[in-house]
């Protein structure tokens, strides 16, 4: 099946950045695409939200999943998307929400690993997701794991999606700009895919503060398409399971695994 990864600068209010939804949207679509990822913070960015953050999700949450859904409807294709859900609390979840062609909700991920590094605290505005909210989804014969960023620098969480059946995992990141961040982001991703011999789809804000570098990669982490730092882009691959299956006689490292080392 054709996947789309878009690729963006969100701003702070969320009209805004569904324009960009809708537009690259409509271009994955017109490529044949089932299903489109964008980025974490799709729906806004904090950094650019004005006024009180718990205010703004509460009044911006629901229209967001509303909106996703009517705009994968008139496109008859599934889209996953991240913004900022009501954890009932003062800080919210980062969660990715996952729609099917036909608009309904297939289901959400509270990101788990918060980003509580590099000098940054996200932890200070943002609750932690439970494990145990880990899911997987089927669309076109295919069964893809959902990931936010930071996560992925744990390999056990891609690692367990993979031994549930993922074919696909799919990251939706704002990775920041520093020091050989950008090697950072390129290398796990490889090794993510490689590990676990599975495609990655990887879609990241692109911005002052954060990197970009949009791909997707197949089962043996070779970038069949990707993006640099452009500010909107989109970039689609047919991903199929026959690919799975063949590096998988080659390298049957889930099959090779010892429980318990």
């Amino acid at each position: 099946m054709l996947i789309s990864v878009g690729q963006f600068s969100p701003a702070g209010t969320l009209e805004e950045n569904l324009d960009v939804v809708r537009r690259l949207t409509a271009r994955a679509k017109g490529a044949g695409a089932q299903l489109v990822l964008f980025p974490e913070e799709t729906m806004f960015t904090v950094r650019k939200v004005e006024g009180d953050l718990a205010a703004a999700v509460d009044r911006d949450w629901s229209r967001f999943v509303q909106q996703l859904s009517l705009i994968a409807a008139e496109n008859s294709i599934a889209i996953v998307a991240g913004g900022y859900e009501s954890s009932g609390e003062e800080r919210p979840y980062n969660t990715l929400v996952v729609i099917q062609a036909d608009g309904a909700i297939a289901g959400t991920y509270r990101k788990v690993h918060l980003y509580d590094a590099f000098s940054y605290q996200e932890s200070k505005r943002i609750k932690a997701g439970d494990p145990s909210g880990l899911q997987l989804f089927e669309i076109g014969g295919l069964k893809f794991g959902v990931m936010t960023c930071y996560d992925i620098r744990f390999p056990e969480l891609a690692r367990r999606l993979a031994v549930e059946g993922a074919d696909v995992l799919l990251v939706a990141a704002a990775w920041f700009k520093g020091d050989h961040k950008v090697e950072h982001w390129e290398t796990i991703l490889k090794a993510r895919a490689v590990e676990n011999t599975v495609w990655i789809a990887a879609a990241g804000t692109s911005s002052k503060n954060t990197i970009g570098h949009s791909a997707i990669l197949d089962p043996l982490g070779i970038p069949v398409d990707f993006l640099d730092d452009e500010t909107e882009g989109l970039v689609t691959v047919d991903v199929t399971r026959r690919r799975i299956d063949e590096v998988r006689e080659f390298l049957p490292v889930l099959a090779n695994r010892k429980l318990g080392v």
